[in-house]
């Protein structure tokens, strides 16, 4: 896990300052990459890395990496965990290589296969390679969207960064607002690619390259990789029995178990020591289960905190349970609201856009580092693939209805009244949005996603603004994705897969970890786990795919964590805002709120407020600042 970032300058621009500008993003990204920092240019173009030393520690693999020929140059974001198979392939092919690391396998097969080689591919990764003979800049990033990156195209050239900030500390972009961005994050609590907070700044979206010429001819992104197809395709009509049952189910729980044990076994591959983060819940636990089973000696990491200690939110007993359960070592890093003060400043340098989630990540990868890890495992995607939300029962069902409903005549009309009465009382804004969203899948999964509503957004943004992002992002509702699927289940699984953990669970592991030098891993976000077990997505419903998933280890979790009511990886924020005093608060600030109002609207607020972007908006203006 790195930091990259590129320049590609016209032909007006000194060739100084390619390197200059690329010297300031990669100094932005100093925690991205404590290890080595690299810095090749030639003519036009400079590319620039930063590295965490995960695998081949020797400095023969730093980057920027020259290919053998002399042809191409690579900066890499991320790991190939199946590089060893590739590399057996190309030496079988000719190829002999200089290094062990995956970023060498990378570059020899791009110099055979060019952008045919993607799909070959298994891990986390986002790159540049440019071409010395061609004069072409290649950038790609993972089906997933795992790793960020980040493109501008100004008058003066092509720039990317594993980082906004980066391209804004490049002294090249100018921080002007992106009311999309603004708009989007406003409504689903984090920025939905490939929009930003800044209207000349974009993100490579998941599974897609991008191609730029010398000539700065740019072609739309290219779709390699679209994640949507495994909710897509028909499976039997037949549905498997539950595993509860105990009866018949065993094909399809010993794929569960073969596929996990592939995933986990991959996302292995280092030559420094892992760590995994370990919750009371079935997807950590379960990964910490398949490591042990697999022999790796992975240490747990937990966070705790006092304010949930003897309360059912408390994951500290569960976790220490767990550990003993596979015989693991276990650490408990107890967090307070006076260490989430004081580190504050920190968390918002780091959080490269806004997001309401990812400061539970913040302090648990501070705790792995704290105890010298570099690699730490993650239980995220989980709830994703396996149907753990309550959303993967509630939304079909509710959408049934609410159709049968508004198929009545006059029905949305009747609605309004008790609807924003409800609201009102109730003090829930999205009572009142139910007659405009309530007829389709999409409208109830917005409704249960959703942070704030498009009406609202004229107070938070001021009407022009508003109405722009909205124009902008577009779709009904705003920023969503069709959820063109099989079946209800594997709707749900889409949605929750290309919006909440794409643009927020993912991006908030990416800030998060790397604000302390600590590279997450995903086992359970792998596209080839997703290809083996997509198909059978609407056989998980129901907590069948959750007891599967537990029961995957040889050594299952206890019955005590399959049945523990969810409870999700969460930290006290709604105590700590509370208490403005402690946090800094003076009379006009945005950490005081009406009482009542949910934690999650006040975090937004603070953090656009606050200063997460290089901008503030007050009273519905929008004031910019210069990033430098």
């Amino acid at each position: 896990m790195c930091g990259i970032a590129g320049f590609m300058i016209t032909p007006n621009v000194a060739e100084t300052a390619a390197p200059e500008a690329v010297q300031r993003m990669i100094a932005r990204m100093a925690t991205r990459g404590p290890d080595a920092e690299g810095l090749w240019s030639s003519e036009g173009i400079a590319l620039g890395h930063r590295r965490l030393a995960i695998l081949d520690l020797d400095a023969r693999s730093n980057q920027p990496m020259v290919s053998g020929d002399g042809r191409y140059v690579v900066v890499f974001n991320g790991e190939i965990y199946n590089f060893r198979e590739l590399r057996r392939d190309l030496e079988a092919d000719g190829a002999s290589f200089r290094t062990t690391s995956d970023t060498e396998v990378l570059l020899e097969l791009y110099a055979r296969d060019g952008a045919r080689m993607l799909p070959r591919l298994r891990g986390m990764f986002a790159f540049a390679i440019w071409d010395t003979t061609a004069r072409e800049l290649f950038l790609a990033r993972d089906p997933y969207g795992i790793k960020p990156l980040y493109y501008a195209q100004t008058a003066r050239g092509l720039m990317f960064a594993s980082q906004v900030k980066a391209l804004l500390a490049s002294g090249w972009v100018a921080p002007t607002l992106e009311p999309a961005g603004l708009a989007g994050f406003y409504l689903w609590g984090s920025v939905p690619e490939p929009w930003t907070l800044y209207r000349d700044v974009f993100a490579l979206p998941a599974g897609h390259w991008l191609r730029v010429r010398a000539d700065m001819k740019m072609a739309e992104p290219v779709c390699w990789h679209d994640l949507r197809v495994h909710w897509q395709e028909q499976v039997s009509p037949s549905p498997q029995p539950s595993p509860a049952s105990g009866r018949g189910s065993q094909p399809l729980q010993e794929q569960v178990r073969q596929a996990m044990l592939d995933a986990v076994r991959a996302h292995l591959v280092a030559d420094v020591p892992v760590s995994v983060f370990l919750s009371g819940g079935i997807d950590s636990g379960t990964v910490a289960g398949l490591a042990a089973e697999l022999g790796a000696r992975v240490e747990g990491i937990t966070i705790g905190f006092e304010e949930f200690a003897g309360r059912p939110d408390d994951e500290v007993p569960v976790a220490r349970a767990i550990a003993a359960h596979y015989g693991l070592p276990h650490h408990v890093r107890p967090v307070t609201r006076a260490e989430f003060a004081q580190d504050l400043p920190r968390i918002l340098e780091a959080m490269d856009q806004p997001s309401v989630d990812g400061v539970n990540t913040w302090f648990a990868s501070k705790a792995a580092a704290e105890r010298g890890y570099k690699v730490v495992l993650s239980g995220v995607g989980g709830d994703e693939l396996f149907c753990g939300y309550p959303s993967f029962r509630q939304i079909p069902r509710l959408a049934r209805l609410a159709r049968a409903v508004a198929a009545l005549p006059g029905a949305r009309a009747l609605l309004k009244a008790p609807c924003a009465w409800l609201a009102q009382r109730r003090s829930q804004p999205k009572f009142a949005a139910i007659p405009e969203f309530m007829d389709s899948l999409e409208g109830g999964y917005f409704l249960r996603r959703a942070l704030f509503l498009p009406a609202e957004l004229l107070a938070l943004m001021g009407e022009e603004l508003a109405r722009e992002g909205l124009a902008r992002l577009g779709g009904t509702p705003p920023g969503m994705t069709p959820a063109q699927a099989r079946d209800g289940a594997a709707a749900v699984g889409l949605l929750e897969s290309v919006h909440y953990l794409r643009n927020q669970l993912l991006r908030d592991s990416d800030w998060a970890s790397m604000g302390h030098s600590l590279e997450l891993r995903t086992p359970l976000v792998d596209a080839k786990l997703l290809e083996t077990l997509g198909p059978s997505v609407s056989h998980f419903a129901g907590g069948a795919g959750k007891a599967m998933l537990a029961r995957s280890p040889a050594r299952p979790l206890p019955d005590a964590v399959i049945q523990r009511p969810k409870t999700g990886f969460g930290l006290p924020m709604a105590a700590w805002l509370a208490d403005a005093a402690n946090l800094g608060a003076g009379s006009g600030s945005p950490w005081l709120a009406t009482p009542g109002t949910p934690w999650a609207r006040r975090w937004a607020r603070i953090l656009i407020a606050g200063g997460v972007g290089d901008w503030k908006t007050t009273n519905g203006r929008s004031d910019h600042r210069a990033s430098r």
